[in-house]
């Protein structure tokens, strides 16, 4: 019996859960079992009336749908002959500022076949409150999946981290550079594997001739508010610099700063402390990177530094809450120093996507996925350029 749960803190699961969790049998990945529960906390989910005020909560319980796993199931599955199990405990450490992540980590955990320890936020958030009450509540008429999640929060503490990755066959560390250094001391079995998403940026390009052309502008601003101000930009998906391309970015700069400013003023909590912060960060990137400028507006809400190049070092002067750098392109190899990063993850796109491949294909170290604005945050089971259900299971060669 682990002797490190009077530190631990069981929002699903017991004790006796993690402890019968070794013993376990894996099973295959997106099990017909799994996918009805999921498909039950889906609805669950949408039932609750508290859910509406949170779109990362209606988002995650239409991701559980059964018609969405099936299609996952249908796109991932391997029907080459072998036998495919998840690898046994998968243990996950979800990041403290993006409050939905732990149920995505979980539910690829389930759909791979694998018992799950989640490590959540220790910070409160209601999403989390209302995700593990669908979770528990599911639980109570399907009870076969209950031995395969135990959700837990707890403090810092070094022995619970031993404790929990020496049960595991798996370990995926989420929430960057200094949690993956810290939980690295804990040692892993010879055989189990690990999974690290670190620190990483993304940027939007938007095709200025197309956004001109695009009749709902207003959508245009709630997509990229959602992909921005709705994690405080603390997502590693959440653009950081805007890059124009086209021959309207002056025209299109002012409609779309314009509009996203109508529906930050509306949704987003404004704390002065942001303003100030993002003040300071604007005179080191002043000091740090010759040409800058700061373009003038009515308020703090959308903070911009337009640049007159891009260099490597530009993302470590980066900042959140409505922090933009601008950057005017004419020619898509003036990206290089920002895709070649590895750091670089996500581009968030307006227009032909055409324009950005002959970058992609020649051979940059950064750059895992290309999607529309508004679609950041969509997560998948190809993540941060990992095949999750392949480093999730195991194969048996026949």
């Amino acid at each position: 019996m682990l002797q490190i749960t009077d530190k631990v803190t069981f929002l699903v699961g017991t004790e006796e859960t993690i402890d019968q969790m070794s013993a376990l049998p894996a099973l295959k990945p997106f099990d017909d079992s799994v996918l009805d529960f999921l498909n039950d906390v889906s609805r669950t989910i949408m039932k609750n009336s508290k859910s509406k005020a949170y779109s990362d909560v209606v988002t995650f319980g239409f991701w559980l749908r059964k018609s969405s796993t099936l299609r996952l199931k249908k796109f991932h599955e391997k029907l080459d002959g072998n036998i495919h199990l998840g690898r046994g405990v998968v243990f996950h450490i979800a990041p403290s500022n993006v409050p939905v992540n732990f149920a995505y980590s979980l539910v690829t955990g389930l759909l791979t076949g694998n018992s799950n320890i989640v490590r959540v936020p220790s910070k409160e958030f209601e999403q989390i409150d209302i995700i593990t009450e669908a979770f528990n509540k599911v639980l109570k008429v399907k009870p076969e999946i209950k031995p395969y999640i135990a959700l837990v929060r707890y403090g810092r503490d070094k022995g619970v981290n031993d404790a929990f990755s020496a049960m595991a066959d798996t370990r995926i560390i989420w929430g960057g550079d200094a949690t993956i250094e810290e939980i690295r001391k804990s040692s892993l079995p010879p055989r189990s594997t690990e999974i690290t998403f670190a620190d990483r940026y993304s940027l939007a390009v938007i095709d200025s001739d197309e956004y001109m052309d695009v009749k709902d502008k207003v959508a245009v601003a709630l997509d990229f508010y959602n992909d921005t101000y709705f994690t405080d930009q603390n997502a590693c998906t959440s653009p950081r610099i805007v890059v124009w391309i086209g021959s309207k970015k002056g025209e299109a700069k002012k409609l779309f700063w314009n509009e996203l400013h109508k529906v930050v003023e509306k949704k987003y909590p404004f704390q002065s402390i942001q303003g100030v912060n993002k003040l300071t960060s604007s005179y080191l990137v002043a000091v740090n990177e010759k040409g800058t400028k700061i373009i003038n507006h009515s308020d703090n809400l959308i903070v911009r530094i337009q640049v007159t190049h891009l260099t490597e070092q530009l993302m470590s002067l980066k900042d959140n809450c409505g922090y933009f750098f601008e950057y005017d392109c004419d020619d898509v190899s003036e990206l290089k120093p920002l895709c070649d990063d590895k750091r670089c993850q996500t581009i968030a796109f307006l227009g032909d996507t055409e324009w950005i491949k002959p970058l992609l294909i020649s051979g940059v170290r950064g750059v895992d996925r290309v999607v529309s604005i508004g679609k950041t945050l969509d997560f998948d089971l190809i993540w941060d350029g990992y095949d999750l259900t392949s480093q999730l299971t195991r194969v048996i060669t026949i």
